[in-house]
């Protein structure tokens, strides 16, 4: 069976790695990679849209970073209880035509006992920026 360390329940030493190790694969804008972290079921809310299944995942990402340019992600951990974890994050990207985004939001994150992430849902908001405006 596959297992992603650390393993819930969550403590905040291992509540901070899980988090930090998804801000890294999401930064590496590998969808293959990041999709490994997601239950073969996994079930998504990623603004309005629902996506279901590590399958659903790939595409979706592939899709996220042909349009959203020199993406980069910072996650903070949030709260924690056994097997969930709830984080803020912002990112930044530019669109094909280069206008500059921030986008800020909060994840809620299920577990299951593999520690592969059996729920991802996500609230985002879009600020346009311009590029001097620029934190990441």
């Amino acid at each position: 069976m596959e297992q992603k360390h650390p393993l819930p329940p969550f403590t905040l030493e291992t509540a901070k790695q899980k988090v930090q190790l998804a801000e890294d694969a999401w930064n590496s804008q590998d969808p293959h990679r990041v999709s490994l972290a997601y239950t073969i079921d996994t079930e998504w809310r990623n603004r309005s849209q629902f996506i279901n299944g590590r399958e659903e995942v790939v595409r979706f990402l592939t899709g996220k970073w042909q349009s959203e340019l020199n993406y980069k992600l910072k996650k903070e951990l949030w709260a924690f209880m056994d097997n969930r974890i709830a984080v803020r994050f912002e990112y930044e990207y530019h669109n094909k035509e280069g206008q500059w985004f921030r986008a800020y939001g909060n994840e809620n994150w299920e577990f299951d006992e593999h520690g592969l992430m059996r729920r991802r849902y996500a609230s985002i908001n879009d600020l346009p920026i311009r590029e001097d405006e620029r934190r990441l």
